[in-house]
């Protein structure tokens, strides 16, 4: 095989390679590599919530911490949760 045609063979090989890497499930079955299942990845378990979070979320449907527009009054939740922590 002579050199030139080597390295352009070598080089077809390669872009597709990288070229399929970036490209969608359909195209990675054309190019013959085996389809990822979202399952066989592990996931991380969730954090736990803080307690300040914890708060906001149970307060944050309550009408006596939003303003009209819906937005939450967070000063006012912060009041409320330093006392509640006394």
């Amino acid at each position: 095989m002579p050199r030139e045609q080597y390295y352009n063979e070598g080089y077809r090989a390669g872009f597709r390679d990288g070229y399929a890497s970036g490209t969608s499930e359909r195209d990675l079955q054309k190019y013959g590599m085996p389809k990822l299942h979202s399952s066989a990845i592990p996931k991380r378990p969730k954090r736990k919530l803080s307690a300040w979070n914890k708060f906001v979320k149970a307060n944050s449907n309550k009408k006596k911490y939003q303003y009209a527009s819906g937005k939450l009054k967070l000063k006012k939740m912060g009041i409320a949760y330093r006392k509640k922590k006394r």
